[in-house]
């Protein structure tokens, strides 16, 4: 389970505390070569304490630093010789996930020599072009952005600058990607949303989907997605938004900005989200209707008609999480209250 930076970085408990404004309790001198979780870090490691539960493992883990809340109370007995006490330890142990595992980096100016790309495409010249990248008529690609290897852009994509677009995405024509994007391997942009016309013998006749699709900045979309284009008009994918791996978002959907979906949900045709929208995992999101800002959505409800206020929503369908928790409760005495009244029934028909 443990892995070790190949770069081989080293940095004292002391240099750190100052990286992450932070106060050191034990050895400032200690030694930290890599990052790691607490309960499979060994010597050389800094961990970090979070959530409270994980607190047993102080007394088990072998790492050398920990990084714990200002208001945490250390156990006397432990053997961990150095900890930096800091204001969110998960924050402060992301920011050295930088230091000690940077990113990868592409170089800039770089076209392999079997990426296909149409001569009226316009491709910056910091721009980074990998193996097997296909690059269709009339695509732009801004500066610094980076298509890893195998991307496909049809006709009339334009990629804006610092993005990076991983292995095996394919983007259907007409695609803006704003910037500052990551698309994760194997996702879709602007396939076909899903529209028939059902006719009078039950077949179907299929709707052409002539729009597009719009990803706005600082975006990032997971692996194995699929958002489609619209039928008429764009699939609109506002700024901020994180979208997880399997998620999938039909056609003419609209994501207000700061918005978080989780793995394998689903928001129907045409539905409109709000900002900072919370959506966790295997959520089910009708289409035509509309969610409000500041809106979150528990795991596995089903939305079917519009939230029009801020809140928790739980169920399917979906209702204000605490009512949701009291029919819950309410449902599981039902047993009893049948026994109940089963035996009030019985005394009835005795008398």
């Amino acid at each position: 389970m443990h892995k070790t930076s190949t770069l081989h970085i080293e940095k004292s408990v002391e240099e750190i505390a100052a990286l992450i404004s932070g106060e050191i309790f034990g050895d400032a001198t200690a030694i930290i070569r890599n990052v790691q979780r607490i309960e499979f870090a060994i010597q050389g490691d800094i961990t970090f304490l979070s959530n409270r539960k994980y607190a047993k493992f102080l007394y088990t883990t072998n790492a050398s630093c920990v990084l714990i809340p200002k208001d945490f109370s250390l156990p006397s007995d432990l053997k961990i010789s150095s900890f930096i006490r800091c204001n969110n330890p998960y924050s402060a142990f992301v920011q050295l996930l930088r230091v000690f595992v940077p990113e990868k980096k592409f170089p800039k100016g770089f076209i392999h020599s079997t990426a296909v790309i149409d001569s009226t495409a316009t491709v910056s010249s910091s721009a980074y072009i990998g193996a097997g990248c296909v690059v269709g008529a009339n695509c732009t690609i801004d500066d610094s952005s980076v298509l890893v290897a195998n991307v496909t852009l049809y006709d009339s994509v334009s990629v804006g600058g610092e993005c990076v677009i991983h292995s095996g995405v394919v983007c259907y024509n007409d695609c803006k990607i704003s910037n500052r994007v990551i698309i994760h391997a194997g996702t879709v942009i602007g396939s076909d949303g899903f529209g028939y016309d059902e006719m009078a013998d039950g077949s179907f006749t299929k709707v052409p989907q002539v729009g597009t699709v719009l990803i706005g900045d600082d975006v990032e979309i997971g692996a194995n997605c699929t958002i489609d284009r619209a039928m008429v008009g764009s699939t609109i994918i506002g700024n901020g938004i994180k979208i997880d791996n399997l998620v999938h978002i039909a056609h003419n959907v609209v994501i207000g900005d700061d918005t978080a979906i989780a793995a394998q949900a689903g928001i129907s045709g045409s539905a409109k989200l709000g900002m900072r929208n919370r959506i966790a995992g295997q959520v089910g999101v009708v289409g035509h209707l509309e969610i409000a800002d500041d809106v979150i959505v528990h795991a596995q409800s089903g939305v079917a008609k519009s939230i029009t206020s801020a809140g928790h929503y739980f169920g399917s369908p979906a209702k204000n999480h605490a009512e949701e928790l009291k029919i819950l409760a309410a449902l599981r005495q039902l047993p009893d209250l049948i026994r109940q009244v089963n035996e009030l029934q019985r005394k009835v028909n005795e008398e």
